[in-house]
């Protein structure tokens, strides 16, 4: 299942981060970010995830995330 999120990340140093710590949760998972998009949209394809796990995630690191329909 590919989940898309809506992100207030700016840098490449930040998603990585952010990359690398959803890694810890979601082992296994596909993780991206989109900093070209205007919604800096992070993208997850996994099996084993929640949209609220990821958002609290990320927000934890203080950047703001929200689910994209």
């Amino acid at each position: 299942m590919i989940e898309v999120f809506k992100t207030n990340v700016q840098e490449k140093h930040q998603a990585k981060k952010i990359i690398g710590l959803l890694q810890q949760h979601f082992p296994g998972s596909k993780i991206n970010f989109d900093l070209e998009d205007c919604d800096k949209v992070l993208r997850i394809d996994s099996q084993c995830i929640t949209a609220a796990d990821v958002i609290n995630t990320v927000k934890a690191t203080g950047f703001m995330c929200e689910e994209l329909e």
